[in-house]
């Protein structure tokens, strides 16, 4: 969880501002951005986001719309490197980066991240189906690394979040990037994490975000 650059609070700032700047530039494209339910989120205590995962361009309006929550992502270690700004924010702002083929050391990993999310309440941000989906349509969530999310941080709330038409900004590829796209990020009602079995949780959490998603 090692931060650089002047500590905590300067790297963030940086992270904001920076991704600040990349949603205003979706304007350019006539394209908007809707966050409903933001005021529904409880706060100081521990969260955990969980939500489908449509194109890169739901992180930075994620990291904006809800940076007083301090989100901080479970990733695949890809991602540690060779993108410039966001991999070094995922290896020094207190994201963790895991080896989908090593289960075992991937769970200790996330395992040492929910002690420290809940250590600081702050809010861990996890996307279920692994990888985005390229039409919109939800993929099935994967429980491992929730499950031990609400292991490692037992008095947290989850927020379930359907995100809508984000995969559309790239429907033609990386360029040209699909003009006038309304991107919805919806927050449902929290749900205390202790409040039932894991699987009844786990259950309703996905259908809560699948069923939100409209194609």
């Amino acid at each position: 969880m090692a931060l650089k650059i002047g500590g905590y609070n300067p790297h963030r700032m940086s992270v904001a501002i920076l991704n600040l700047l990349l949603t205003r530039l979706l304007h350019i494209l006539g394209s908007r951005i809707t966050f409903n339910g933001i005021h529904t989120i409880p706060k100081n205590v521990p969260l955990i986001f969980v939500s489908n995962h449509q194109s890169m361009n739901d992180i930075p309006a994620v990291i904006w719309f809800l940076r007083k929550f301090h989100p901080k992502f479970v990733s695949k270690k890809e991602l540690g490197k060779g993108i410039p700004s966001v991999s070094y924010n995922l290896r020094h702002g207190g994201s963790v980066l895991i080896d989908r083929k090593n289960s075992n050391q991937s769970m200790k990993l996330i395992m040492n991240f929910g002690k420290y999310i809940e250590k600081n309440n702050y809010a861990a941000f996890i996307f279920p189906e692994g990888t985005r989906s390229r039409n919109g349509e939800p993929k099935r969530f994967s429980e491992n690394g929730f499950k031990m999310l609400v292991k490692t941080i037992p008095s947290a709330y989850i927020i379930p979040i359907t995100i809508n038409n984000s995969w559309k900004l790239l429907k033609y590829g990386g360029f040209p990037m699909r003009l006038g796209v309304h991107l919805k990020f919806d927050i449902h009602d929290a749900i205390k994490a202790d409040s039932l079995s894991f699987q009844d949780l786990f259950e309703k959490t996905e259908k809560t975000i699948k069923n939100a998603v409209v194609l």
